[in-house]
């Protein structure tokens, strides 16, 4: 619990605070001089020594506030609590005043007699006006304090579940790749020990790249283009990756690895079962401050059983989700003879 007053920890409230009271003073003043024909000396005296005073020391009154919350303490013990400090705090207030106005007021013995009543309950009164406005900062530094609290914890969730996605994606293409090598090992040693050094290449950007959300498309694009060299080792002729991009998108901003599930995907469903060429056509362009992109592929509808929203699909929807808050910036369409996917990327004006 943080006890550091609020003047303390804002001095401009303290400037402000000063103000209202020099202002209540001045009019307070004017006011018993102009309707009570009382002296503006005995009306400052009288309004210092009082009012004046129980602002300086009615401050004080945090920190009864703090120790006194509803939260650690029962409702009795905080009525007993406010009760023993407006006692002590009016006591004290009424001593140093009555010294004051005993020291400058004119006529301090009949104004003290006449007035000890309704200065003592004027002192309880003040206690509760500042009880409500020091429970009132309380609770207002506590909500806020909570908003700072709540979105830190949301960004550490967006970041923990962004992990969590990337760590599904990234196995799996490994796991395909190291399949493809270790088919060509025996096979074809030069071409499994260039799969093997495009995908340290390919890996080591995944891995430079983990802990940063968006990239250069240029950067996404280069990354992809290494995907498609390693799989075109695997697959030759039935892979054509046929790239189709507008200048204007190579400086746009994209989640890193977004793409590498949509071309995974492509050959899964279209290369893998193909007897003919395939081709995995991507499409990018500007349009209305957003990064569009389109990944086509081409399929034998005959020889594929099964398809579906596979796990690739349903991370890169999340975490569209995650990051810009709209599950709908992808869109999916199988027209049974091929299969297509827009990607649409807000930009930052």
């Amino acid at each position: 619990m943080n006890f550091k007053h609020p003047f303390l920890s804002k001095p401009r409230l303290v400037i402000y605070y000063l103000l209202f009271w020099i202002a209540t003073g001045i009019a307070t003043v004017l006011l018993k001089w102009y309707s009570f024909n009382v002296e503006p000396g005995t009306a400052a005296v009288e309004f210092f020594a009082l009012p004046f005073l129980f602002a300086i020391i009615g401050t004080a009154i945090w920190y009864v506030i703090k120790f006194s919350t509803l939260e650690n303490n029962s409702v009795p013990r905080v009525i007993l609590s406010h009760f023993i400090a407006a006692t002590i705090i009016v006591l004290v207030w009424l001593y140093i005043g009555v010294v004051f106005i005993k020291l400058l007021h004119p006529q301090s013995s009949v104004y003290i007699d006449n007035r000890i009543p309704i200065n003592i309950f004027m002192g309880y009164a003040f206690y509760v006006i500042y009880v409500v406005f020091f429970y009132a900062v309380n609770y207002y530094e506590g909500f806020k304090e909570k908003l700072r609290n709540e979105g830190k914890l949301k960004g550490l969730v967006k970041e923990a579940e962004l992990h969590a996605l990337k760590s599904q994606i990234n196995p799996h293409f490994l796991f395909n790749s190291l399949n493809s090598i270790s088919s060509l090992t025996m096979a074809d040693p030069v071409k499994a020990q260039e799969m093997v050094i495009n995908l340290s290449n390919l890996m080591r950007y995944s891995l430079k790249h983990d802990q940063v959300e968006k990239v250069p498309f240029r950067e996404e694009l280069k990354n992809n283009k290494l995907y498609m060299q390693i799989e075109k080792v695997r697959f030759g002729k039935k892979l054509n990756p046929v790239f189709e991009v507008d200048e204007a998108c190579l400086d746009a901003e994209i989640p890193n690895m977004i793409l590498q599930p949509l071309y995974e995907n492509a050959i899964k469903y279209g290369v893998y079962e193909a007897t003919e060429p395939i081709d995995i056509v991507t499409r990018c362009k500007m349009k209305d401050n957003m990064l569009e992109v389109v990944i086509q592929n081409n399929y034998d509808p005959e020889a594929l059983s099964k398809r579906g929203e596979g796990i690739g699909l349903r991370n890169i929807r999340d975490r569209l989700q995650i990051i810009y808050n709209n599950p709908l910036l992808m869109k999916v369409e199988d027209n049974k003879t091929d299969f297509k996917v827009t990607l649409a990327i807000p930009q930052k004006n």
